[in-house]
């Protein structure tokens, strides 16, 4: 018999025309001490399955069955971790951990609850902390707060519902090794949610993907045949790694694309002339080209931010210079506050420059303008304008002089190039995250920018949906080849996206601490990196370089060359690999 069983579990919501089935005869036995990653897109019914296993929402049909018994509530011997921390504000970290505790072990002496809270907050690294307020704590720390009260319940099973989605990919990842310790440590049967590939192979024996909604179903599992304790880096090395994250990634992907393609009409983009290049004719714009300005077309020189603070002057970053090349795409990526967005927000126009300068296409870059188009993380829609309106605004203002039909041309070509071509005259109120993210990209592209600059667009995405948007802004960008500078925490999405990794040191006086050169071939998808040889090459350089700069340390010039001589030695003997296997 199964320690926990789903057995042809089914939910919907609403009734009549707003009916809306969710899951459809879900199927899972899991054996005890077994570690299941389900894995899917936003909206495929994960939340509502992990619900139904916690016993907080009741299915339509079928059940879960735990240890032979049929699940109707929630019960201590099934601890809960959801996305949202659900602390209580007004109590400590040991305040909130007691607090289950307390309810839990009711019958237990004083010391003996004391001695189990204590022994959780020092397992998830919070001894330090346990005095302060949530308010008081990181993103990363209040998760660490809810993992804590959800073991010290000490159920048989533990439930998680993407605990890691709303942080960071460089607190993720560290919050993920620590995560896999806790598990060995503890031993427990485990359900993880999660959209995060990787996060499913460090973790999890068996990987489960569930297809997108409506009627969500399993898909076919993949098992993950990896030793452990398991070691981010040396997986990256591993070839059943490798194969793995290929496979269940070209899954997914095969899934996402399966729901169906936009409807779009065939637009000619009209050869209408923005503002921001109006009284330079064509011949001039050719010369222009074959100027030496095509090398040091974008210049940071010598880039200062200092903030005034109560304790006196802070000086963010520190002499950041970088030549970019005209049509070169860069990635700066770095530890959490190491000046990234603050030099994206200088080169915008938005962040006044303390010393030093920006020069862009031979003019000093001074105060926001036209030229320079910003996708956020946020998007900065106008909720009460459709899709289509909040690109036209930015469309009027740059292409004065073309034609109420041209301008129609520029905005639906965008707009069905990013995937919203029967999308377009929804209200942006009515959009999810990653539509509101599509219209954010296609308004930047419409403007016909000298430079783009965007600041972790896909930050607040889950992983799923960020793939596709890497995609869709990879196949934008090789038709436009503009000038692109994209902050980013995410290592994959660095080199899916760049000609050059720019790594910046910690702050604060950060600077540039060392860059990476990505020579793969374009037009790039996830799906062509993930089969190319070199690929795990320049995403082991990136992990080591963050390795090295962790903890707010500052790795000296040979510790940085040896990482890229690594590098560059695994590119060379796999080379030799392939052509004495061509041979």
């Amino acid at each position: 018999m199964a320690f926990l069983e789903i057995s042809g579990l089914s939910k919907h919501y609403g009734e009549g025309a707003r009916r809306n089935p969710v899951l459809t005869d879900i199927n899972l036995k899991v054996a005890e001490g077994e570690f299941i990653a389900i894995v899917g897109f936003s909206g495929s019914g994960k939340t509502t399955l992990i619900s139904a296993l916690a016993g907080l929402v009741k299915p339509d049909a079928g059940g879960v069955i735990f240890k032979g018994r049929e699940v109707d509530g929630p019960g201590p011997e099934r601890g809960v971790v959801f996305q949202s921390y659900s602390l209580m504000p007004w109590l400590s970290v040991e305040g909130n951990v007691a607090l289950a505790v307390d309810q839990v072990f009711k019958a237990s002496p004083r010391a003996e609850r004391r001695a189990i809270v204590e022994k959780y907050i020092e397992m998830v690294g919070l001894s330090h902390a346990r005095d302060r307020r949530p308010a008081e704590l990181s993103g990363g720390m209040r998760q660490r707060v809810a993992v804590a009260r959800a073991l010290a319940m000490q159920p048989q099973v533990l439930l998680m519902d993407e605990p890691l989605s709303a942080l960071d990919a460089l607190t993720r990842a560290k919050l993920q090794d620590e995560f896999a310790a806790i598990c060995e440590q503890e031993k427990k049967t485990i359900i993880l949610v999660t959209n995060d590939v990787d996060e499913a192979i460090l973790l999890a024996d068996r990987i489960v993907p569930l297809t997108p909604g409506p009627d969500a179903r399993f898909g076919p599992e993949f098992r993950v045949d990896l030793p452990r304790p398991r070691d981010r880096a040396a997986m990256n090395s591993d070839p059943t790694f490798i194969r793995l994250r290929a496979e269940v990634t070209q899954y997914l992907m095969e899934i996402g694309a399966a729901r169906g393609a936009d409807v779009e009409r065939e637009i000619v983009l009209p050869n209408v002339v923005p503002i921001t290049q109006a009284g330079r004719p064509p011949g001039v714009r050719e010369a222009a080209a074959r100027h030496p300005l095509k090398e040091r077309y974008l210049e940071f020189s010598q880039l200062k931010k200092v903030y005034p603070t109560p304790k006196g002057p802070l000086t963010v970053v520190d002499g950041f210079d970088l030549k970019v090349a005209r049509g070169e795409f860069i990635t700066l990526i770095g530890h959490s506050g190491c000046g990234k967005s603050t030099v994206l927000t200088m080169a915008a126009g938005l962040n006044p420059i303390s010393e030093g300068g920006i020069i862009l296409d031979g003019t000093e870059v001074s105060g926001a303008g036209p030229e320079r188009a910003v996708v956020f993380q946020s998007p900065s829609l106008m909720p009460w304008l459709t899709a289509y309106q909040n690109v036209e605004l930015g469309v009027d203002r740059v292409y004065p002089g073309a034609s109420r039909a041209e301008k129609r041309d520029v905005i639906e070509y965008y707009l069905a190039r990013v995937g919203l071509a029967d999308a377009m005259h929804r209200l942006a109120s009515d959009l999810s995250n990653g539509m509101k993210q599509r219209v954010g990209i296609a308004r930047a592209f419409a403007l016909s920018p000298k430079l783009l600059l965007l600041d972790e667009p896909f930050g607040m995405l889950d992983s799923l949906t960020r793939w596709e948007l890497q995609d869709v802004l990879m196949e934008v960008w090789a038709r436009t080849q503009v000038t692109a500078i994209c902050v980013t925490h995410d290592v994959d999405e660095a080199i899916l996206l760049a000609d050059r990794v720019v790594m910046m040191s910690n702050g604060p006086n950060a600077k540039i601490g060392n860059i990476m050169e990505v020579d793969l071939p374009r037009p790039r998808s996830r799906a062509a990196l993930l089969a190319h040889p070199d690929y795990y090459a320049y995403r082991e350089e990136l992990l080591e370089f963050l390795e090295a700069y962790e903890g707010g340390a500052n790795p000296g010039e040979e510790q940085l060359r040896s990482i890229s001589e690594r590098r560059a030695a695994r590119i060379a003997r796999q080379k030799e690999t392939r052509l004495a296997a061509a041979e």
